[in-house]
């Protein structure tokens, strides 16, 4: 299967637009399989360096990650505040040390402080959806892209059905090296 729809200027992306390599990842941030993905995201992106962009695409499966869409308008709200990657990596690291269940407003309220995001601000955003739109607009993109389950990636633009780890990923990405 392909992605659709393909990365945009609307994505978070870490890395250079112009790099070689883009690792997408549909992701739930309540899915304990998506937290300890997290490290090895962060492994082979500091492997390739300028040669890869990583693109996170929310797709909260909320009927068994009660606690997956809240997180995801938390870290769209720290978008606003331009704090998107700290407020990805924090949720996945809270995750990791207290368990996916600990993600909740008592949580939340912590990650905003220590991130020293306007939490007031935060918390209206959140309780209105605001961000809602977004995260269903990646939702039916992951739909439409074949995407099924937690975690999902792509390298350029190309389904991933290995096992999300460094030697894995980094092996795909590798292959998919122009030239």
């Amino acid at each position: 299967m392909s992605l659709r729809p393909p990365v945009s200027e609307h994505d978070h992306a870490a890395g250079p637009a112009d790099a070689p390599l883009t690792l997408v990842e549909y992701g739930d941030y309540q899915c304990p399989h998506c937290a300890a993905a997290d490290p090895v995201v962060r492994a082979v992106q500091k492997a390739f360096g300028k040669e890869l962009r990583f693109v996170f695409r929310n797709f909260p499966l909320a009927e068994m990650h009660p606690a997956a869409e809240p997180a995801a308008e938390f870290a769209e709200g720290a978008a606003v505040q331009g704090k998107f990657w700290e407020a990805h990596d924090a949720i996945f690291a809270y995750s990791r040390r207290h368990g996916p269940e600990s993600l909740g407003a008592d949580a939340f309220a912590s990650l905003a402080a220590s991130l020293q995001l306007d939490a007031q601000k935060l918390e209206v955003a959140v309780a209105g959806h605001h961000y809602l739109e977004r995260i269903k607009n990646d939702f039916n993109g992951g739909i439409r892209s074949g995407v099924n389950g937690t975690p999902t990636f792509f390298i350029n633009g190309q389904r991933f059905d290995g096992a999300p780890s460094v030697e894995s990923l980094a092996e795909a990405l590798r292959d998919a090296l122009p030239g």
